[in-house]
């Protein structure tokens, strides 16, 4: 079973994130969760999610303080790892090595292990350090995969746009979904 690491940063969107746990929850895999202090806020602004039920859809939850953690590890077992949304701090904390959260030392063990790490950035319009970081990431190693929705499967609600950016999460994570209708 693969075990893929969840976490929700403190930018707009976290959606995206309770959506993926949610998605997941469905699919073979073990889930782990960290979530950053302002995503706590974030959830219960944004959306109708409490932090609480939000925790309940993982199978492990994490506080982004605790560098004792498995996943700050490169030897603990894991096989992917999400960012979803990202900040720009975290962006430049991963890109810069600067790891001082669980989510960004979890993405440089990613990165040193070589394995899966998708980072998505929930941001506009983005400044040179933004994509001076999102260069740096990518040439390291990860996967840069924006929150900006196609349009061309019709989506008839704010849902169906953010299950397209799910759908192009499990993509890469090599995850089977029809979470939309894909281009033929």
């Amino acid at each position: 079973m693969k075990t893929v690491l969840i976490a929700i940063g403190g930018a707009s969107g976290s959606i995206y994130g309770i959506r993926l746990l949610e998605v997941l929850k469905n699919a073979d895999l073990k889930t782990l969760l960290v979530v950053s202090n302002g995503a706590k806020k974030i959830i219960e602004h944004e959306t109708t999610y409490t932090f609480d039920s939000v925790k309940d859809m993982a199978d492990i939850v994490y506080e982004n303080d605790d560098l004792f953690a498995g996943p700050a590890s490169g030897s603990f077992p894991l096989d992917a790892m999400v960012i979803v949304p990202c900040s720009m701090k975290t962006l430049s904390a991963v890109a810069n090595g600067y790891s001082d959260t669980l989510t960004s030392r979890a993405a440089s063990c990613m990165l040193k292990e070589q394995k899966t790490l998708i980072i998505v950035p929930r941001e506009t319009p983005l400044d040179l350090p933004c994509l001076n970081n999102m260069v740096n990431v990518k040439k390291a190693g990860a996967r840069i995969l924006p929150a900006m929705p196609g349009f061309y499967h019709q989506p008839k609600s704010l849902n169906d746009m953010v299950d397209f950016i799910i759908g192009k999460i499990l993509d890469q994570l090599q995850v089977h979904h029809s979470l939309y209708k894909k281009w033929e």
